[in-house]
């Protein structure tokens, strides 16, 4: 899907800001998960390389500690044990009420810490890449503690309340499918900006280096292979579908990420790679003829770039079922719901064209609202 590259809305940069000192820009992202944490080191890396100054931070720096451990184990915790609560929560943060109160508290406690960031850094333009971020952001913007332009970068393929902040200037997305759920849902405006993933996930290797790879993975040369991947916690019923995936006559290369014990559980079924944290994830994506995924965060992202076809099955509460929809009716990426579903899709998707779609590029909104000459890193 093409992203439409529209201007950002609202962004009307100083006057003072035009000179030819090199932009700053503070990026604020979420160590939860490495959806967050992958855009905005991405986003960094290619504005410092068209000559920005940027930093990077992590709002889970910016409250205390028993909070941030709350925000990263309580996600996981109710994902895999009490996944109701966890659809219950998502629900709920969509309006206000007790459990938005809740979540507005711990952002205005993490005002001071971020104003500080801010003071530091001395930035033109704040990107955030994570939702309490985005809120946080966004009230120091309406109060006028923070004067320069806001952009959110919603690494999430369904829009969710708790992204949005009327002060803050422009929402990007990464396709127009997203934009589009967003405008219809929440009547603002979203601009479909293009994925924040490296170039090395679009580089397609000839025959030679897939078949050896195969070989180095272990993977069976006669059967078609599924990577599933369940984000970088490992979470949801990843055994389950490994069955279900195999059963339908693929082979299960997976990605357990950091869960050792999950690792060790699929390294025991019959027809399953089982890996663990990876960093070649852009080589594993080119070996493999369909991606199987659960979230629908970074590792769709990554597979839209690389042109791999992608199904979701088993996806997980909250996010994982909002992402799962707008994926689904889109016809980015499928949605199984039984195993006779998933055998279906696997194979109808083999031998599918990988050609890469032709998408945008998030830094040139992001320059544009600078609305200043970039010079070389050098200068």
């Amino acid at each position: 899907m093409t992203a439409q590259l529209t201007p950002p809305p609202v962004l009307v940069p100083t006057g003072q800001r035009r000179s030819l000192r090199r932009p700053r820009v503070l990026v604020v992202s979420g160590s939860v998960g490495a959806g967050h944490d992958g855009a905005a080191n991405e986003l960094a890396a290619r504005l410092m390389a068209r000559g920005a100054s940027v930093a990077v931070r992590d709002f889970l720096a910016a409250v205390p500690r028993p909070v941030a451990r709350l925000l990263r184990e309580g996600y996981t915790n109710s994902v895999m044990h009490i996944p109701a609560a966890f659809e219950f929560l998502f629900r709920r943060l969509e309006r206000p009420g007790l459990l938005w109160r809740v979540e507005q508290g711990i952002c205005a406690v993490a005002q001071t810490p971020v104003t500080g960031w801010v003071s530091q850094q001395r930035p033109d333009l704040v990107v955030s890449t994570y939702p309490l971020a985005s809120q946080t952001l966004g009230a120091l913007r309406a109060d006028g503690r923070l004067a320069v332009p806001v952009m959110t970068y919603l690494t999430d393929p369904a829009v969710h309340a708790s992204w949005l902040h009327p002060a803050v200037d422009a929402h990007l997305t990464v396709t127009e499918a997203t934009a589009t759920q967003g405008r219809a849902e929440y009547g603002r405006p979203f601009t479909a900006a293009g994925p924040l993933v490296p170039a090395r996930f679009a580089r397609r290797p000839g025959p030679a280096g897939r078949v050896t790879l195969r070989g180095e993975l272990g993977l069976d040369g006669g059967r078609p292979v599924a990577l599933l991947v369940a984000g970088s916690l490992g979470l949801g019923d990843v055994v389950g579908t490994v069955r279900d995936v195999t059963a339908a006559g693929f082979a299960a290369l997976v990605l357990c990420a950091r869960n050792d014990a999950l690792r060790r559980l699929v390294a025991a079924e019959p027809g399953a790679v089982a890996l663990g944290w990876r960093t070649d994830v852009d080589a594993l994506m080119q070996v493999a003829d369909v991606l199987v995924h659960n979230a629908g965060g970074l590792s769709c992202t990554e597979a839209l770039v690389a042109g791999l076809p992608a199904v979701t099955y088993r996806p997980i509460p909250g996010h994982g079922r909002a992402n799962a929809r707008v994926l689904h009716d889109s016809g980015m990426a499928p949605w199984a719901r039984t195993p006779a579903e998933l055998a279906v899709l696997l194979h109808s998707l083999l031998g599918r064209d990988r050609t890469p779609p032709a998408l945008g590029d998030p830094v040139t909104l992001v320059l544009a609202a600078l609305g200043q000459p970039v010079v070389t890193a050098a200068a």
